[in-house]
């Protein structure tokens, strides 16, 4: 069994920061891509950003150069630093991971809300 747990939302003032992070945990042999995913009220979830072998990385249009994803493969973690935050950054925060155990699973976190209001 997997289990996805996240941490380090609230509420920010609009310009604030707020480092969001993962850490999986079970019977894991490998990980091969971490995402964090959001979703704000009466909107469809969508990819934020996402790290794949610890490097490649690739981030969602909207959160280039204020959002840094980074993991670290022998913790099994990763986390979201978010600086620079917006109003529209309001979401619910879902980690993501694609873990092999038997097999490759897709596995969620329980989400963590972060809102960004003054």
């Amino acid at each position: 069994q997997v289990q996805l747990v996240e941490s380090g939302g609230g509420l920010v003032q609009p310009g604030g920061s707020l480092r969001l992070s993962c850490a999986a945990s079970g019977s894991i042999l490998s990980i091969r891509t971490m995402r964090w995913y959001r979703q704000a009220p009466g909107k469809q979830r969508e990819l934020v950003a996402a790290i794949t072998g610890g490097a490649e990385t690739n981030y969602k249009d909207s959160v280039k150069g204020r959002f840094t994803i980074s993991s670290d493969n022998a913790k099994n973690t990763v986390s979201l630093q978010m600086n620079g935050l917006k109003p529209e950054d309001t979401a619910v925060y879902y980690c993501h991971a694609t873990i092999l155990t038997t097999s490759w699973v897709d596995y969620w976190g329980q989400g963590t809300q972060v809102t960004v209001s003054s």
